[in-house]
């Protein structure tokens, strides 16, 4: 997947997420309660948890889109607590919603998330390519497209935006068996070419034959990390 390079030596990269005591608060409930977790550079990590355990807020802390109330955090060299806006452009969240635009082609979405990197008229194409969205798909409305399809529109937003974290929650949701293979395939390409995953999930089983850890999230902490 080229058009996910980042042209650094991962060796001599700091973390791509270095969390200490980290807390969250959404209204007065701190959502996360002191989370301390690293992560490097072509990891694909799944956080695992009960519902309500902070696995999105974590997802959302690491996006810049939750502010860091207390302890360190830093995501891509940037500082949580001081300039969390500058990560949000060098990371992607995909949630629940594909955060496409249903009126728009499969083409047309792309080009919008790639234009605000830059990306060329060929790194779209690609992109689009890339996730077999190419031939008569890339010119179907998205309010056309199968779950599967959204989703890989989805993902070829990451692609041409040159997402170095991929934020995904419950990805696999609402895919057909196919689907959720080729989703796997994606995301194995993207952590080969450079990218770093971090996936919240209830599939276990699934998506801990991606994974190279797991961390378990309850209450807001990490409980336990396991290396798969």
């Amino acid at each position: 997947m080229s058009t996910v390079s980042h042209g650094h030596d991962p060796a001599t990269l700091e973390p791509v997420v270095d969390l200490c005591d980290a807390v969250a608060v959404l209204g007065s409930f701190p959502a996360l309660a002191g989370v301390t977790m690293t992560v490097q550079r072509g990891e694909i990590v799944l956080l695992s948890g009960p519902n309500g355990a902070g696995k999105t807020t974590l997802l959302r802390l690491c996006a810049g889109l939750v502010a860091l109330e207390r302890g360190r955090g830093r995501v891509l060299g940037v500082d949580l607590a001081n300039d969390r806006e500058l990560v949000r452009h060098r990371v992607g969240m995909i949630g629940h919603s594909n955060g496409l635009y249903g009126d728009l082609t499969v083409t047309e979405n792309v080009r919008f998330w790639g234009r605000t990197v830059g990306a060329s008229e060929s790194e779209i194409d690609l992109a689009v390519s890339r996730m077999g969205l190419d031939g008569r798909l890339a010119h179907l409305p998205v309010s056309r497209l199968s779950a599967g399809q959204r989703r890989r529109t989805a993902l070829a937003g990451l692609v041409a935006r040159r997402a170095e974290l991929w934020l995904l929650d419950e990805p696999h949701a609402g895919l057909d068996a196919a689907g959720r293979d080729e989703l796997d395939s994606v995301l194995k390409m993207a952590a080969t070419a450079g990218a770093t995953v971090i996936v919240a999930s209830h599939e276990l089983e699934r998506a801990s034959k991606l994974a190279t850890r797991q961390v378990e999230v309850i209450a807001g902490q990490v409980r336990k990390v396991v290396a798969l």
